[in-house]
């Protein structure tokens, strides 16, 4: 019995394989003229029914374009009128069993619903296929989504319309063209957003039962794909097309405009909620447009909306797939579910990976906790343990500092905690680019001037300093000695920085036993933009009255491109100069390094010889002048 689905399958590709040949091979021997006369024959009398599967075998993407369209168009105008007659799949299954036993009548019912059967697959494999012309695609697709809304005498066809995503979902290739066709003709209904919604929750919660039918597949036909790869195309699409819907109208006023008669209903005369539907001629009627009905509506919707998300999010993502969630869920999922905590574990986990994931996850994790009353214990050590250097080359850092700044804005966070974040982001400022360290001095301005009691870091007051920080809140914990406290400027004197870098918990670092001497050697950094900017934290943070918040996202999104750019628009007032007002004795002046000296020792040695040598030229000189004096008396 486990086989019996996948020798249908074999059969029902050999049939259509079969199908095509006979297609192409009918193709060659029949003119365009000739198949008109076979269409017009159909559909003047059912005496000419057998004229059906003819014209159903040029439904194929190798098929001349204009024998499909031709075949595609007559089939389709044979079917519609004959849409009430077709039976149900339930009634033409126990129907088969006493087929001996039913008139004609139900004979040719049954016929009939096999080649109905035939022809909807051959359309979804023409607007699916990527060897169909646009043309084809778009009339295949305006023929499937037809049924779908005449089907069942003006409600949703969901059946038609749940093969055709899961064609869609488990192609073999690109479907980005169908897709966005779809987003631009039919998905600003209503209704098809809903089924939608709903066949992707189903698609999504039947993932690992289609992979095993689908492997097998693969493995009976020797396919070159594996199956790794058709799991991740399969996930691709699926995020596409759940990407690709239109955001959920939350107003209480919105205007729903439905693609079928009885819109979202399942019955004939009940549930009429949509304030706006759409016609068969293509004008919109209003009917019960009250508010209840539109609530009634958007319940509905979001909770379809939640659970297709909450499926899709139980996948094995790939990588590239997880991280376009995590960037994007904040902004295109959380607000339109209908309970938005049920993501916590989702988030947390993936906040709990570490790396660049963690700091995608924390934008959504961060509304969960602040608007949806999400409780996470550990939040602060995790957002600790993301400040890393490679942090400042992510691609979305100006997102994440946004919201270290914001998580940090809190005056009820312990001041050891902020100064474990503050000495963590100093000791970062000796490893980062010049853009980072712009950011780290905003980050740090803003919490001095939030936390007056961290102000000893800058401005270190000896034992005063000292006393601070032992009733500040940095106590030695259990595993200290009370000893520890007492050499604290002792060390401090020695150049001991008492800061754990390693440690994993803020709040035992020692941040309060420390200072931010790191943020000192900016003042004589080689990017004048960093030099100047620092010289904001020299000022007295303490007063509120006379500063300002610094904005984080000023700084957030630059580079070294950003930094020059913005240096050399800079207008300035003394240009340097490109020579000396005096020549220069050395290359450094004594006021440069305090304490040391530039003298060359050889130098007193040669002004001696040259001396020396001054001396013997001079006597020598003196010697010939007395010689030539004596001559010109003796002549």
């Amino acid at each position: 019995m486990a086989s019996t689905p996948a020798k249908k399958s074999k059969k029902e590709k050999k049939r259509r394989r079969k199908s095509d040949e006979e297609g192409e091979e009918e193709a060659k021997t029949l003119t365009l003229d000739g198949l008109k006369t076979l269409a017009h024959e159909l559909l003047s009398s059912l005496a000419h029914v057998n004229n059906l599967p003819r014209l159903l075998s040029f439904l194929s993407p190798s098929s001349p374009l204009e024998f499909a369209l031709e075949s595609l168009i007559s089939v389709q105008s044979f079917f519609v009128p004959l849409l009430p007659e077709i039976p149900a799949a339930s009634s033409s299954s126990s129907s088969r069993s006493k087929l001996e036993e039913e008139d004609p009548k139900t004979v040719f019912g049954l016929w009939l619903k096999q080649r109905f059967d035939e022809f909807i697959n051959a359309l979804i494999r023409l607007a699916v296929s990527p060897h169909s012309s646009e043309a084809l695609r778009d009339v295949a697709l305006d023929a499937i989504m037809d049924f779908v809304k005449l089907g069942k005498g003006g409600r949703f066809q969901s059946a038609i319309y749940h093969r055709f995503l899961q064609s869609i979902i488990h192609a073999a290739s690109s479907v980005d063209p169908l897709v966005d066709l779809l987003v631009s003709k039919y998905f600003k209904y209503t209704d098809v957003r809903y089924f939608t919604y709903t066949s992707m929750d189903k698609i999504a919660r039947n993932f690992e039962t289609t992979k095993l039918s689908h492997s097998g597949k693969r493995d009976s036909n020797n396919s070159d794909i594996p199956e790794s790869s058709g799991e991740e195309i399969a996930i691709h699409n699926m995020y596409y097309v759940l990407s690709h819907l239109p955001s959920l109208e939350l107003d209480k006023e919105a205007n729903y405009e439905m693609w079928c008669e009885f819109g979202i209903s399942s019955k004939k005369g009940k549930e009429r909620v949509c304030s706006k539907i759409s016609s068969t001629d293509g004008k919109a009627t209003n009917i019960n447009g009250d508010f209840s009905s539109t609530s009634h509506v958007t319940k509905k919707l979001k909770s379809k909306f939640t659970k297709a998300w909450l499926s899709f999010l139980k996948l094995p993502l790939p990588l590239d797939v997880y991280k376009e969630v995590l960037a994007t869920l904040h902004q295109n999922v959380i607000p339109s579910m209908a309970n938005p905590a049920i993501l916590s574990d989702f988030l947390t986990r993936s906040y709990d990976i570490g790396g660049v994931v963690s700091v995608m996850a924390l934008s959504g994790l961060f509304i969960l906790m602040t608007q949806h009353g999400l409780e996470y214990p550990k939040f602060y050590e995790k957002l600790y343990a993301l400040l890393t250097p490679s942090v400042f080359m992510a691609k979305h850092r100006a997102v994440f500092f946004q919201l270290l700044d914001m998580c940090l804005k809190s005056t009820y966070i312990s001041a050891s905690l902020a100064a474990a974040f503050a000495k963590k982001l100093s000791r970062l400022a000796l490893s980062v680019p010049p853009s980072g360290e712009l950011i780290i001095i905003a980050v740090i301005h803003n919490l001095l001037r939030r936390h007056p009691s961290l102000n000893f870091l800058v401005h270190w007051d000896g034992e005063e300093a000292n006393a601070d920080a032992s009733v500040k809140g940095d106590q030695p914990n259990e595993n200290e000695r009370v000893s520890d406290a007492a050499p604290l400027m002792h060390n401090k004197e020695q150049g001991v920085d008492l800061f754990n870098s390693e440690a994993t918990d803020p709040v035992k670092s020692k941040a309060m036993r420390s200072s931010l001497w790191e943020i000192d050697t900016l003042r004589h950094h080689y990017s004048p933009a960093v030099s100047r900017f620092v010289a904001s934290l020299e000022n007295d943070l303490t007063v509120r009255a006379k500063t300002t918040e610094v904005a984080v996202a000023d700084f957030s999104s630059g580079s070294y491109a950003t930094v020059f750019r913005d240096e050399i628009r800079r207008r300035i007032k003394q240009v340097p100069l490109a020579f000396y007002r005096a020549t220069p004795t050395s290359l450094f002046s004594e006021s440069d390094f305090p304490g040391w000296t530039f003298v060359d020792q050889n130098a007193d040695k040669n002004e001696s010889k040259i001396q020396e040598n001054g001396a013997l030229n001079t006597v020598e000189s003196e010697n010939r002048e007395l010689s030539k004096r004596r001559r010109v008396e003796t002549c």
